[in-house]
């Protein structure tokens, strides 16, 4: 926006407030606008003083239908409905399928916040997109990005943060929020929700009534950093509260946490929103208050304007009478739902949902565009980490290679979770190494029955009833809660088992479809067949496979072995409705029952052995009902590689040739023998739609792998205090004194650099006001790839001091020969660290700053030099 245009939409929103103002101060509305204005800019103020005109004409049964996160039209006001869950972790999430970015795991390993910041910026502008298309689309707010620390890599949630540093965490989260909101945080774009504020890393199946004590040091030091970067720096607009319990008191209802520090310290604005279900934990699961009405008022009177529940639809009215019986109690006042709602109208103003600021609609043909789609393959070529390469890689254009591994011929993997549909765009690894190395051989050898299963069946194996291809699909009105009409309102051809029910006005929100056609393989064997969020069936014969029920929104995927013929129809009969489920699926996985013969087989042919493993989203992630070996409700026991997978790996290197590990995962994993054993590893995330084409180029040498590890990768979980303790001591690459299999900040390239002498200047008079940390780096190799700048600070040993600490990072490219100069300007916060009590200071002492490859110490290359910090000097929380 030009400084032209503020002006104007400033003029425009002081005139609207003054129009507005003779209302609201009729009401408590005026003093909430009042008290939600303070310490802001001209343009909020008026925003607010708008809001408050909007609450004043409200009924108090109006405004508590606004508290939740489903808020109802209200149409005498001309005020139209909101749904506040709107999801955008890696993709916009939406009733159509947009563009799938790496896991936040795998953002965060490219550290490239100019990345990170064009991706949220892609993001942003989907939701629009999405807005437009209106059916299903959200709200232009977003519950992301998630900062939590990534503290121990048994947390099942964690590869949808940005790893286990507190400063590349930060970093990162500054850039998402940024891209996401845009240039101006008065009159954003979507609104930011940074989560789960705070202290909140697992374990999944215990959050809903755990309670961590944490110390002053380690709070500040480790847990609110992003937080503070969030709010201060970036502007976030909102921020959502965890489920669990921080030094007794539930996250949602914390006034040291949510007055104290959010909105004291920082300084925070905006609105805050709960967990799902974080509030109704607070009498539930907690025990905090004895009923939901103290419930409530504990979340309202410590700052939550917008609640979370998942089971909205279902209960709602007993939702709404919690916060009637809190009023009528005299638990909360008019006043305190008044401040939350002008909070909440606020910015529902200023996001352009509601009148007072114009924004363009952005059209649905924005949403997966080729554009995103190549931001979509450069992010995941940007995330892969090369872990180790005894010469193995890049492969020969001529290569024979046998593909091995149960994730080789995977699409699901690569989207994470809380990731869209699938499109059209996505490949496997397996595909993506075809379509990289055309003159190479390569044969596939498939897996036996494994727990990572389940792929979406593709719509090449898919023909209607008329023998057309994909399936009849037809959509179905409601009449009545789970009562459909008898005739189907619309009737099509869809390609495989998706609804378009968003892209036909004819169709209502509340619907039914029902595909029906046929299922053929596309070669004879033995397969794995599954419904997800489905009902009905596939006629494999005998009973067949099917669901009368469907699953549960966490579920695994339920597989039922089967073996189908090439060119065979089978019948196909299945059906969905919105809600019951995150995506609506037919699963498969083409199985081999003689592993080791074709495995042997493969591998006589072969030059080299590329082995696809690792996890998915389905075993590791939020609160689930898994549980299996090394697995349990969504978080790991142990972080070895499953023990099929270790059997498979040792049997291909038992055959004699090299095996190239290529990994796909959220969390770290246990490597040893893999480490002493692979020509090969290359770590892959969870790499969005167009991860299987980023592994082939970088496999083939197309592209160089320039990815680092956001996370410290140990050798197994006896190196690790125990899960629930959130203490620091003996955790990340800062407390860690162990040796790691590989250490946070590690990284490969198919070529080489080398430093030069570091030049350290302060930006003042004196290091305690900054420095300037200059060094040049040059590309040693014969081939063009690319570098991860890293600055460490060693501080002096005073009690609670770390090993180390990062605090700085930039990525850079470079042809063979040529060099750069980087330079980093650290500010006092980023010289500063945290005493044994919690105070953030600048410490009197000798530092090392070190500029390289990756930790100082790590046998990389890196250059060093000493400054010294003369005088204490505190900073504020």
């Amino acid at each position: 926006m030009t400084q032209k245009q503020s002006i104007h939409k400033l003029r425009t929103a002081t005139a609207m407030a003054a129009t507005s103002l003779a209302l609201a101060c009729a009401s408590g509305a005026a003093r909430a606008a009042e008290e939600a204005g303070k310490g802001l800019s001209p343009l909020r103020q008026a925003v607010e003083l708008k809001a408050a005109a909007i609450v004043a004409r409200m009924t108090p049964d109006e405004k508590i239908e606004q508290l939740l996160n489903v808020a109802p039209a209200i149409p005498r006001l001309r005020i139209p409905g909101y749904g506040w869950w709107t999801e955008s972790l890696h993709g916009a999430m939406g009733p159509v399928p947009t563009t799938n970015f790496p896991q936040p795991i795998g953002l965060a390993a490219s550290f490239d916040a100019d990345l990170v910041k064009e991706v949220a910026s892609t993001i942003s502008r989907e939701m629009r997109a999405l807005r437009t298309l209106g059916k299903g689309g959200g709200g232009l707010n977003t519950w992301a990005p998630n900062i939590n620390i990534f503290r121990d890599p048994r947390w099942g949630r964690g590869h949808e943060t940005y790893g286990e540093d507190p400063y590349l965490t930060a970093t990162l989260a500054v850039a998402y929020i940024t891209g996401m909101q845009g240039p101006n945080p008065d009159l954003p774009d979507v609104i930011a929700t940074p989560k789960h504020f705070a202290v909140h890393s697992g374990p999944e199946p215990t959050r809903h009534t755990d309670n961590f004590f944490v110390t002053p040091h380690d709070l500040e030091d480790t847990y609110l950093p992003a937080f503070r970067a969030a709010i201060v720096d970036a502007k976030a607009g909102s921020i959502m509260c965890a489920y669990n319990r921080v030094d007794g008191l539930p996250a949602c209802a914390s006034g040291p946490l949510m007055k104290d520090t959010l909105r004291g310290a920082w300084g925070f604005q905006g609105y805050v929103v709960s967990d799902c279900d974080a509030v109704t934990d607070i009498d539930e699961k907690h025990k905090f208050s004895p009923d939901g009405a103290t419930a409530v008022a504990a979340s309202l009177k410590a700052g939550v304007d917008n609640e979370c529940h998942t089971g909205y639809w279902s209960k709602g009215k007993q939702l709404l009478q919690r916060y009637k019986d809190a009023r009528a109690r005299g638990l909360i006042s008019d006043a305190d739902i008044d401040l939350a709602l002008v909070r909440l109208f606020s910015a529902r103003i200023r996001n352009g949902d509601l009148p007072g600021f114009d924004k363009p609609a952005v059209p649905a043909t924005e949403i997966d565009t080729p554009a995103h789609r190549a931001l979509a393959l450069k992010s995941a070529v940007k995330s892969l980490v090369l872990l180790k390469n005894d010469g193995a890689l890049p492969l020969k254009a001529n290569a024979r290679i046998a593909v091995i591994g149960p994730l080789a011929d995977s699409t699901r993997v690569l989207r994470g979770n809380y990731s869209s549909e699938r499109t059209g765009e996505a490949v496997s690894i397996l595909e993506g190494l075809r379509q990289a190395m055309p003159k190479a051989s390569i044969k596939h050898v498939p897996f036996t029955a494994s727990i990572t299963d389940g792929d979406p069946v593709p719509a090449s194996a898919f023909v209607t009833p008329d023998g057309k291809p994909g399936l009849r699909a037809e959509y179905f009105n409601a009449v009545a809660e789970g009562s459909y009409e008898a005739q189907p309102k619309v009737t099509r051809i869809e390609p495989y088992v998706v609804s378009n029910a968003a892209l036909m006005p004819e169709v209502s929100g509340r619907h039914k479809v029902v595909w029906t056609g046929f299922l053929v393989a596309p070669e004879s064997g033995s397969y794995r067949l599954g419904l997800s969020a489905l009902k009905g069936k596939v006629d494999t014969g005998g009973e067949g496979v099917g669901a009368t029920a469907y699953s549960g929104w966490n579920d695994p995927p339920k597989l039922t072995d089967v073996v189908l013929e090439k060119g065979h129809r089978y019948a196909v009969r299945l059906e969905t409705e919105p809600g019951v489920g995150p995506h609506p699926g037919l699963l498969w996985k083409r199985v081999t029952k003689d592993l080791d013969a074709e495995l042997k087989a493969a591998v006589a042919k072969a030059d080299v052995v590329v082995a696809a493993v690792g996890l998915t989203p389905d075993i590791e992630g939020e609160e689930m009902p898994v549980a299996y070996e090394g697995f349990s409700g969504g978080d790991r026991t142990a972080i070895e590689l499953p023990a099929d997978q270790r059997r498979l790996l040792e049997a291909a290197k038992a055959l004699g040739k090299p095996v190239v590990v290529v990994l796909m995962n959220g969390g770290a994993l246990g490597l040893g023998w893999a480490k002493q054993n692979a020509a090969a590893i290359l770590e892959t995330w969870y790499p969005g739609q167009a991860g299987g084409r980023a592994v082939g180029q970088v496999l083939a040498g197309a592209a160089d792998p320039g990815g680092r590890l956001p996370l410290t990768f140990y050798g197994s979980v006896t190196d690790l205090p125990a899960f629930n303790d959130y203490s620091m001591n003996g955790r990340t690459y800062r407390y860690f004194t162990g040796a790691p299999v590989y250490p946070f900040g590690h990284g490969l390239s198919y070529t080489s650099f080398a430093y030069g002498a570091l030049k350290v200047d302060a930006a003042g008079d004196a290091p305690e006001k900054g420095l300037r940390v200059t060094a040049e780096v040059r590309n040693t190799g014969r081939r063009a790839g690319d570098e991860v700048v890293q600055l460490y600070i060693t501080p002096p040993g005073f009690s609670g001091a770390p090993r180390l600490a990062l605090r700085g990072a930039q990525r850079v490219t470079l042809e063979p020969g040529k060099s750069q100069q980087v330079t980093f300007e650290l500010s006092p916060r980023d010289l500063s660290f945290v005493t044994a009590e919690g105070q953030r200071r600048l410490v009197p002492g000798q530092y090392q700053v070190s500029v390289g490859s990756g930790q100082p110490g790590a046998g990389v290359a890196a250059a060093s030099a000493a400054y010294t910090i003369q005088n204490v000097v505190d900073l504020p929380q």
